[in-house]
C-alpha cells in the first residue's frame, strides 16, 4: 500500500524526541508499505526554534527521518484563542502540500493520528480527493474533552466521519463508541514495544553508565511536564515520603512548561536535594533508566495507554501508575501497584508499599512488537480500502 500520514505528532528539526511512538509506527508500517508524512509545525514552534540558534528547515522543507520522506507545511492559528477554527487553519495550513503530495504520491489510503485539528482536517483533505481516511486516537485528544469544549464539536465531527477509527486502548474505544462512531468501523489496537531495544538488563550497570547512586532507591519519571501527566501529585507523594524517612532519589526526565513550579514545589516540600531533573533524553537511551530506576511512576490524571509503561515493563522495570484510562488493561504486563488518579497520599502509600514488597514479576510477558501493531493496522487500512466492515479476529472493538 502507499500510505499518507497526516500528524503533528512526529519528530521535526527543532523536536527531534517529539512523539516518538508514532516515528516507530511509521517506521514499521515503512518496512511493508510505501509511505509519506505530512507534519505540520506550528508557527510559534519554528519561531521559538529560530530564536533560540536553531538552523532554519531545508529547502522545500522536507525531510528523511529512518527513509521515510516527512514534509513540514508551516501551521498558522492564532494562539490560545478562537480554538474552535483550528480546525479549519490546520486544514488551510496543509491543504497545498496534502492536494501535491496526493497528486504526485498518488496514496491508497490516508492515516491520521489525533483527533482534533489533525484528524478532522485530513478527513476533509482525503474524501474531496475520494480517499480514504483511517483516525487513531491517542487518549487526551478524546478523553479531555470537558476540559477543552471548543474542541469538542470538531472531535466529534472527525470520529463520525473517518471511515476507520483506531484506539489504542478499550477504554477509549468505549469513549469514541459513546460519542457518536459506529462500532463496525471502531478497532483496538495496543501500541507496541521495539523489542531490540527495550529489554531486561542488569541494574548496577546501567546506574553505572548514568552515574547513580548504586544503594539508594531510585523513583524514575519519564514524560512530559505538563499537568495531565501529574508530576506535581508525585513530587508531593515524595514529600510525604521523605517526612517519614524513607530513602530515595527521584529523577525526573522529560521537560515542559512545569518545570520551574515542580522545582519550586521540591524545595518547599523538603526533597530537593534529592530530586534531579534531566531534560528530555534520546529515547534509545530510555532502557538504562529504565533498568537503573527501583520503580517508574506515571500519575497521570488521563491516559490512553501510556508507552512508558509498555516500555519500562518490557525492561522488568515494576511501575507504579494512576488507575487512568487504559491503564488497567495492561497493568497485567509487569510488576505493577495501582492508585487512585490525583491523590498524593495513596501515591505515597503505593510507593512506600512498592519498596518494602515488590510485586511479583509476571513469569511469562507477552510483549506487542511494532512489526505486530503495523500488520493489524494494514489490516484496517484494507479494510477501508476495501469498505468491508470486518476485518482479521482480535482488532475489532465489539462493546459488550
Amino acid at each position: 500500500m502507499r500510505i499518507l500520514t497526516v500528524t503533528n505528532l512526529y519528530p521535526n528539526p527543532f523536536q527531534p524526541q517529539r512523539a516518538t511512538f508514532n516515528r516507530e509506527q511509521i517506521r514499521a508500517l515503512a518496512c511493508e508499505h510505501q509511505v509519506i508524512v505530512i507534519s505540520p509545525i506550528a508557527w510559534t514552534d519554528e519561531l521559538t526554534a529560530r530564536r533560540t540558534g536553531s538552523p532554519p528547515l531545508p529547502h522545500g522543507r522536507r525531510m528523511y527521518w529512518d527513509d521515510v520522506a516527512v514534509e513540514y507545511p508551516r501551521s498558522w492559528f492564532i494562539p490560545r484563542v478562537f480554538r474552535g477554527s483550528y480546525g479549519k487553519l490546520f486544514q488551510w495550513s496543509l491543504a497545498n502540500t496534502f492536494y501535491r503530495v496526493a497528486r504526485e504520491f498518488r496514496p491508497d489510503i490516508v492515516f491520521a493520528t489525533w483527533a482534533y485539528p489533525d484528524g478532522w482536517a485530513a478527513i476533509r483533505l482525503a474524501h474531496k480527493t475520494d480517499l480514504p481516511i483511517v483516525l487513531k486516537v491517542h487518549g487526551s485528544d478524546v478523553l479531555e474533552l470537558d476540559k477543552h469544549p471548543s474542541r469538542r464539536k470538531g472531535t466529534i465531527e472527525a470520529l463520525q466521519q473517518a471511515d476507520r477509527v483506531v484506539a489504542v486502548s478499550r477504554d477509549l474505544a468505549t469513549k469514541v463508541l459513546e460519542l457518536g462512531a459506529t462500532p463496525e468501523r471502531i478497532h483496538l489496537i495496543y501500541n507496541g514495544v521495539d523489542q531490540r531495544i527495550f529489554f531486561p538488563g542488569d541494574r548496577i550497570e546501567a546506574r553505572q553508565r548514568l552515574g547513580l547512586d548504586q544503594k539508594r532507591p531510585a523513583i524514575l519519571y519519564v514524560g512530559n511536564l505538563v499537568q495531565i501527566k501529574g508530576p506535581d501529585i508525585l513530587v508531593d507523594a515524595c514529600g510525604r515520603l521523605a517526612k517519614q524517612g524513607i530513602e530515595f532519589d527521584l529523577h525526573i526526565v522529560g521537560k515542559g512548561p512545569m518545570r520551574q513550579n515542580l522545582e519550586r514545589q521540591a524545595a518547599i516540600c523538603g526533597i530537593a536535594g534529592r530530586t534531579r531533573f534531566y531534560g528530555t533524553i534520546p529515547h534509545n537511551h530510555l532502557p538504562d533508566w529504565f533498568r537503573a530506576a527501583t520503580m517508574l511512576v506515571l500519575p497521570s490524571r488521563s491516559e490512553g495507554v501510556p508507552n512508558v509503561l509498555l516500555e519500562a515493563s518490557a525492561c522488568g522495570t515494576q511501575f507504579v501508575a494512576s488507575c487512568v484510562g487504559g491503564v488497567p488493561e495492561i497493568a497485567h504486563l509487569g510488576a505493577s501497584r495501582l492508585f487512585k488518579p490525583g491523590d498524593p497520599n495513596q501515591l505515597a502509600n503505593a510507593i512506600a508499599e512498592t519498596l518494602d514488597n515488590p510485586p511479583d514479576q509476571p513469569i511469562s510477558l507477552t510483549r506487542r512488537t511494532q512489526a505486530v501493531v503495523a500488520q493489524e493496522l494494514g489490516s484496517v487500512f484494507q479494510s477501508a480500502i476495501r469498505k468491508d466492515p470486518l476485518i482479521a479476529s482480535g482488532t475489532i472493538f465489539w462493546p459488550k
